[in-house]
């Protein structure tokens, strides 16, 4: 179980060999090994818990954030949710072998396109465990081994599970180097993972801007792109008042640091005198602090004046920016200049606004008359996600197991050759 190796790199090297084993398991075995998984993380639940604890503790000290000391929080329901995750991963379809076209050239030569495993998938991010958990599931079930770095903040928490999963493939006659963290190595350990061209397949950040934006302009690894949530609900004309407010505060308080909680709501300049009031009462009840502009502070005495920062500034917090727009087209430009191009909604009942918002808003996921929050690998039926890829190539929106394989050719011949 004690891996004997010195260095990252040697980390990453066993991962690359256990994968091979890996990508030849066929739909049961892989299935069986996730389900051990998630009764091994049920049984050491309390052991996960307790190291959460000095993680957090540490935390608290260190001075983390908020909204880091939430993602980073595991207690007994979290734990037993982390399981359940796995458990609905592991009875999804195999991902792996989907012919994706097939055709007979006219020379005879028969052409398949398959899924096929990536290999080796890398994960960097930060003070969220679950992602540990939900990687490494996603990872498996594809066919893939995986080498993950959690940062410091969650580095007790982040061992007790590898710890965990590593202890039940190896209990299922399985590999348990297709799980391997580099966490011990710090930074370097990170810097080891973005160079490991040629070993690890493709790397998926997830946290921070700041940390994104490092990792893809560091990394000689091929990056899928997880992008920051610069989220936005637009409240159009006919946007009626229950709707409203529900779906509002929802997207904001229902969990307020992740990336797919509303950060900026532009209302309509007809319906701002209906709406506004009865909006930033319902926010400002739950604790939020409303930055609006000067129309948004004519209408609720509690805003505070936003600033041009406030509408590119993703809060992950009990914070929202709220702006009054003359129509349509002015909401869409402003989420052109400020999204990250996340999540956007529109709260509306005039089918035509609907569709040119469906149409012309270019985000990874748009919506009409609903939560941004369900922007979620879990809620679309995937059982959980690598991360919501706001990148254009490869995978776009929630990326689940599709999204953890590339593709293969094969072409079966019967002694043709090349004229």
């Amino acid at each position: 179980m004690t891996t004997t190796t010195i260095t990252a790199r040697e980390r990453m090297l066993l991962a690359q060999t256990a994968a091979r084993g890996i990508a030849l398991l066929g739909d049961a075995e892989k299935r069986d090994a996730l389900l051990m998984i998630a009764d091994a993380i049920d049984d050491a639940a309390v052991q996960i818990v307790e190291a959460n604890a000095e993680d957090l503790e540490r935390g608290r000290a260190g001075g983390l954030s908020v909204a880091l000391q939430d993602r980073l929080r595991l207690d007994q329901p979290r734990v037993s949710a982390l399981a359940t995750a796995v458990r609905e991963i592991a009875e999804l379809p195999d991902p792996v072998g989907r012919v994706l076209d097939a055709r007979t050239l006219a020379n005879g030569i028969e052409l398949t396109k398959i899924a096929v495993p990536f290999g080796v998938v890398g994960s960097i991010y930060e003070a969220r465990p679950n992602v540990t958990v939900d990687i490494a599931a996603l990872a498996l079930r594809a066919g893939n081994a995986v080498v993950l770095r959690g940062g410091s903040a969650a580095e007790l928490t982040n061992a007790a599970l590898v710890r965990t999963m590593r202890g039940a493939l190896a209990a299922g006659g399985l590999d348990p180097e297709a799980i391997q963290t580099v966490d011990e190595f710090g930074r370097e350990g990170a810097r080891e993972l973005m160079q490991a061209r040629g070993v690890v397949d493709v790397l998926v950040p997830r946290g921070s801007a700041q940390l994104i934006e490092t990792v893809v302009t560091e990394s000689a690894v091929p990056v899928i792109e997880t992008g920051a949530g610069v989220v936005h609900v637009f409240l159009d004309e006919s946007a009626p008042l229950e709707w409203a407010v529900e779906i509002v505060v929802n997207a904001k308080v229902q969990r307020p640091s992740v990336c797919n909680s509303v950060e900026t709501v532009l209302v309509h300049r007809s319906a701002a005198d209906r709406l506004v009031p009865a909006v930033t009462a319902a926010l400002e009840e739950r604790g939020v602090t409303v930055h609006g502009d000067p129309e948004i502070l004519r209408l609720d005495p509690e805003a505070v004046p936003a600033t041009e920062e406030d509408w590119a500034t993703e809060y992950l917090s009990l914070d929202l920016a709220m702006r009054v727009v003359d129509g349509l087209d002015d909401a869409i430009d402003h989420i052109r200049r400020y999204s990250t191009h996340h999540t956007e909604s529109i709260i509306s009942q005039d089918p035509g606004n609907i569709e040119r918002f469906l149409a012309e808003v270019d985000s990874a996921v748009v919506m009409a008359n609903t939560s941004t929050r369900f922007t979620d690998g879990s809620e679309f039926g995937f059982g959980a996600e690598v991360g919501i890829s706001t990148q254009k190539l490869h995978a776009r929106g929630p990326m689940g197991l599709a999204e953890l394989t590339s593709t293969k050719w094969l072409a079966r011949g019967i002694g043709q050759v090349r004229p």
